[in-house]
């Protein structure tokens, strides 16, 4: 029980009950509160009556003291924002110092993704004629060649296919709505999972998704990691998978070849196009390659 801030008990109460946040999420609050009482206690420092050069000091702390990076400076003065608030709409002090506080500047971090070569590793892995080989043949193509979320391509209904013009209807964040779209690779192996391998998982069963497990009924996105986990252990890639990387990889592919920042934009569903902007950073170094080995006065 905590012994300095006060409402820190019934605090934690109102995120669950009333805020309806998860068990995880108020785990997390309640650990930087506590490491924010340590320092309180630390620097004798009464938390209502603390001023903004003093929580300045604290950000200034967790950065430099203990390390922080900078989400998770700013993860903590999330916390206490939320914290200070709660203290202000139950008038046990005036004003919020810690809503007075800059976020420190995020760190931008370059998308993972993979090489050419790699991409045909996994392609060349996942290859077999079982009905689990042949639909899990089809995810890691579909991944790569649409660009999709996990989330999305799990959600896909048949109904939502336009076979003919090799399109699909998606229901993206936020619930917009996308057309994505979908090669003659991704073709020929979705024609084959219709064909040999749904029919097997459903046996008398029906259903409206596209991707189905072995009992018939919706495929998990965990099931989707799995089958990745095990993939990559078959080839000699060193790398920690994950479904996003062929998202990030398709994405660094196209503007690889030359298409515009726009338009993958609106293939990745992205809302604003700085959030596409960041693949730029990593097809600056193929450009870089391209400027040494093609311009007159770059070469030696």
């Amino acid at each position: 029980m905590s012994k300095v801030l006060e409402e820190f008990p019934l605090y934690l109460e109102y995120l669950s009950y009333q805020k309806n946040y998860s068990d995880k999420t108020v785990l997390n609050y309640e650990k930087d509160l506590e490491n924010y009482e340590a320092y309180l206690v630390k620097e004798k420092i009464n938390y209502k009556k603390i001023t903004y050069q003093e929580a300045r000091n604290y950000r200034m702390y967790l950065s430099i003291e203990m390390h922080l990076s900078s989400s998770s400076v700013s993860r903590h003065i999330s916390s206490l924002r939320s914290f200070y608030n709660y203290l202000v709409r139950e008038e046990k002090i005036d004003k919020n110092v810690f809503s007075l506080l800059k976020m420190p500047k995020k760190e931008k971090k370059l998308p993972k993704f993979f090489y050419y070569n790699e991409i045909e590793d996994l392609i060349n892995a996942s290859r077999g004629d079982s009905p689990k080989e042949i639909r899990n043949a089809l995810i890691l193509e579909m991944l790569y060649g649409t660009g999709l979320r996990v989330s999305e391509l799990v959600s896909i209904k048949l109904e939502d296919i336009s076979f003919g013009e090799r399109k699909i209807r998606i229901l993206g964040k936020g619930n917009k709505e996308r057309i994505a779209y979908y090669n003659v690779k991704v073709e020929e192996k979705l024609k084959r999972y219709l064909k040999e391998s749904r029919p097997y998982f459903l046996k008398e069963k029906t259903s409206t998704y596209l991707f189905v497990n072995h009992l018939g009924g919706k495929l998990s996105v965990r099931s989707v990691q799995n089958f990745l986990d095990e993939l990559i252990a078959k080839t000699a890639l060193q790398k920690n998978i994950s479904p996003h990387m062929l998202r990030h990889s398709f994405a660094t592919h196209l503007l690889n070849e030359g298409c515009d920042l726009l338009s993958v934009q609106q293939l990745l569903g992205h809302e604003s196009l700085s959030a596409t902007g960041i693949y730029t950073h990593v097809t600056n170094d193929r450009l870089k390659d391209i400027y040494l080995k093609s311009h007159p006065r770059a070469h030696k």
